[in-house]
């Protein structure tokens, strides 16, 4: 009850004080006495139309902003237990865009780095294999990643669960002339298409068993001269994410990093 009492009182003031004598009460007030009873004034009577304009610009001049600096992503592509130093980074992406004659300004790379998968709880990189999974399941997830570069463990995992495609079918159907050159460096692997791991999971004494299936999934990258540059003591394999809408974009960056003329390609 006494807070009802008091909330026209507190009407009855805020009448009285911005009533029509407010442009002579004003007059009356110098420098900054004034300015501070015009910023009450206009906190008082118009925050809510001055908030939804605030929002307005910055929603417009956000959208103007994204406009001019906005790039389109010619591909993406991950390096998966596998460090390369500043110049290789550079030569396996941006420099790709200049070889295919890309605006670097309206065009951009994509390449993930520092993802680590491996089961072996004594490494270093054990501790960042989660959050590399959970990073890689969500950028397939979102068409956000076309080609892998790993090693023969994070390639085994790529392979078992299925993220790749079969490399000798794809191309030979898309590029025939990108398949004759590049079949000798065709790598198969095993994919997993059923297994019982969840019964193991209810029952120790549950025999392990698969329904699996064998194809090339991958490329020997050992002949890239790129790769070749890396001083690599362990072969590194590139393999194609299944479900990539930018394939033709893969077939050029394959051709790229062979050092292939893609001129005689696509005839």
């Amino acid at each position: 009850m006494l807070s009802a009492q008091k909330q026209p009182e507190k009407k009855k003031k805020l009448q009285k004080k911005y009533q029509s004598g407010v442009r002579p009460f004003m007059q009356n007030l110098r420098g900054k006495a004034k300015l501070q009873f015009f910023l009450q004034y206009l906190w008082d009577y118009y925050k809510l139309p001055l908030a939804a304009a605030a929002i307005a610009l910055y929603i417009a001049l956000y959208a103007v902003y994204g406009h001019f600096t906005h790039k389109d992503t010619a591909l993406y592509a991950a390096l998966v237990n596998v460090a390369v130093g500043e110049t290789l980074t550079e030569e396996l992406s941006s420099r790709f865009l200049t070889a295919q004659n890309l605006n670097t300004n309206a065009n951009t790379f994509r390449l993930y780095s520092g993802l680590y998968l491996t089961d072996d709880e004594n490494s270093i990189y054990h501790e960042y294999t989660y959050a590399s999974r959970l990073k890689i399941l969500a950028s397939i997830d979102a068409e956000q990643l076309d080609v892998a570069l790993m090693d023969k463990k994070a390639f085994d995992a790529f392979s078992q669960n299925g993220y790749l495609s079969d490399i000798d079918e794809l191309l030979a159907e898309e590029v025939p002339a990108l398949h004759q050159q590049l079949a000798p460096y065709f790598v198969t692997n095993t994919v997993i298409l059923e297994d019982n791991s969840e019964d193991l999971l209810l029952d120790s004494s549950a025999v392990y068993h698969a329904e699996t299936e064998d194809y090339p999934m991958g490329l020997d990258l050992s002949a890239s001269p790129l790769i070749q540059k890396g001083g690599f003591q362990e072969t590194v394999y590139l393999g194609i994410i299944k479900n990539s809408p930018r394939m033709h974009t893969v077939f050029d960056y394959l051709e790229y990093l062979f050092k292939l003329n893609s001129s005689s390609l696509y005839k």
